[in-house]
């Protein structure tokens, strides 16, 4: 998944999908707490991976995991290609009113607009050459 995506929540914590993403996230996907200020949304068939992977672990390091799995929802879009976000991910994400949707290969994330913003902002030329070296590109 790839690009960059504007949209409001309503007063009702619904957010609009755009079309392209929801081709390629499918008809049921699942939306969870994100490793930074974000919310992620997983398509079916990363779900699975991550969850196999999950399993495999000693229950030791899996209850690490709780909080993500608790509140972990399996989404569906409504008609108008919308679906609700629960307060508690709001708030986990700081999401009120202007959102940002980004793709990120496997997954999108859902980031409030001024986190986002601030996050770009901090994006330079020799940062990404720094990240790309780090990953071994």
């Amino acid at each position: 998944m790839t690009g960059t995506y504007e949209h409001g929540i309503d007063a009702k914590g619904r957010l609009f999908i755009p079309a392209k993403l929801r081709e390629e996230l499918g008809t049921t996907f699942y939306l969870a707490m994100g490793i930074d200020a974000c919310l992620a949304i997983y398509p079916q068939s990363t779900w699975d991976r991550f969850t196999e992977k999950f399993s495999a672990l000693p229950m030791s390091q899996s209850k690490a995991m709780r909080f993500l799995f608790a509140n972990a929802v399996k989404c569906e879009l409504d008609s108008q290609g919308r679906i609700v976000i629960q307060q508690k991910l709001r708030k986990y994400a700081g999401l009120e009113k202007d959102v940002v949707i980004i793709g990120v290969n496997d997954r999108a994330e859902i980031w409030s607009a001024d986190a986002w913003n601030a996050q770009e902002e901090e994006m330079t030329p020799e940062k990404m050459a720094a990240c790309m070296a780090e990953l071994g590109f």
